[in-house]
């Protein structure tokens, strides 16, 4: 079978590795002053999604929302660890070293 851009297969059932919320957390650590819109329109979730994934996210430790003017800054906790258990030993940090640009010890905003 073909695969398409997307890697399926052609079987019906699109289905990726990755969840939405570890969309969004990558999406914000490759831009920690992204929109919320754009933020959505890149993992192909509604504003309302991606707004309730962030809010996940901030109350589960892995990301800390600041307002600054108009806008929200990011800052990630690579340190949090992963929630299933078959992954709890790792951190999110790893995740973020695989596909977004270089962690460090805090991925936000630049002072």
């Amino acid at each position: 079978m073909a695969k398409t851009a997307a890697g399926d297969t052609g079987g019906g059932r699109n289905w990726t590795f990755l969840t939405n919320h570890g969309h969004v957390l990558l999406a914000i650590a490759r831009d920690p002053t992204a929109r919320l819109r754009d933020v959505a329109a890149e993992v192909g979730v509604t504003e309302r999604a991606a707004q309730a994934i962030v809010a996940d996210l901030e109350a589960g430790g892995y990301l800390h929302r600041t307002r600054v003017g108009r806008r929200n800054e990011y800052t990630l906790n690579p340190s949090g660890r992963f929630r299933h258990p078959a992954e709890a030993d790792r951190q999110v940090g790893d995740l973020l070293a695989l596909f977004a640009d270089p962690p460090t010890a805090e991925v936000g905003p630049q002072a």
